[in-house]
């Protein structure tokens, strides 16, 4: 069962000592957030419907449906549902071994998704031997095994590119040069550049592509249209916008929401 919530609660694992403790929340007519927070316990993120925005320690990360964000212990982070989504946080101990030791997404198969809504649906204090223990045991070593995406948009802490990833944010359609960026920020393009590939490990454009397919995973996930899309994002065409989308995850933006249908 899914519990309604007008805003997103600090759900306290630390209650439970048990290896693993599952949550599922629906969200309501707007979007709910919690505020930053960190906890013991690591975190996983699961958008069963609609999307999940997690602010996590120097980047953005988005959930879309059949994905789902690792969150390690004692990192801060703040989560925000999307009006009407359906969502899965799946909470482990820490000192179970094998689980990523740093932020990442995560796909879920069929298979390990069935298993969290289950494990949600259970009283969380089950005992050792219990039938919920069991599951938990199987869950945990598929989530060992699940492939890592890449749907973040990394903000650095160096003050010049954060000021630009935050103008990105607010402004996703502003499509200025590297070199217009290094001028507005007294540089050189060539700076910029390197200071973008040294502090994030991706070339400018790329970093900026990071942004706009983030962008266009949480607006398709709830129904947006591809033409609205790009038009919000800044592309001169639609055609121009799904050769992006094809290009960097392998599949048109209708045939990759099908896929994760």
């Amino acid at each position: 069962m899914a519990f309604i919530v007008p805003e997103l609660p600090l759900f306290d694992s630390e209650q439970f000592p048990q290896e693993a403790v599952a949550l599922r929340l629906v969200g309501q007519k707007n979007d709910a957030e919690t505020p930053l927070h960190q906890h013991h316990k690591c975190q996983l993120v699961m958008a069963l419907s609609g999307f999940v925005k997690c602010k996590i320690d120097d980047a953005i990360w988005i959930v879309p449906p059949d994905c789902a964000v690792w969150i390690p212990s004692q990192v801060p982070h703040s989560n925000q549902i999307s009006k009407h989504a359906d969502v899965c946080m799946l909470f482990i101990h820490p000192e179970i071994e094998g689980m990523p030791s740093k932020s990442c997404t995560l796909s879920v198969t069929p298979l390990l998704r069935e298993l969290i809504i289950h494990l949600a649906a259970q009283k969380q204090d089950y005992a050792d031997g219990s039938a919920a223990e069991r599951l938990v045991r199987v869950l945990i070593d598929q989530l060992q095994s699940m492939p890592t995406e890449h749907y973040d948009f990394p903000i650095p802490s160096e003050p010049r590119l954060k000021a630009i990833a935050q103008a990105l944010i607010a402004a996703p359609d502003d499509r200025r040069t590297v070199a217009q960026w290094a001028n507005e920020y007294a540089m050189s393009e060539r700076t910029l550049a390197r200071l973008v590939q040294n502090e994030i490990g991706l070339t400018f454009g790329r970093w900026r592509g990071q942004l706009h397919i983030v962008l266009a995973l949480q607006k398709l996930s709830v129904g947006g249209s591809v033409q609205r899309i790009a038009e919000e994002l800044g592309y001169e065409s639609v055609s121009a916008f799904i050769t992006f989308f094809k290009k960097t995850l392998g599949q048109s933006p209708k045939k990759y929401m099908k896929l994760k249908d």
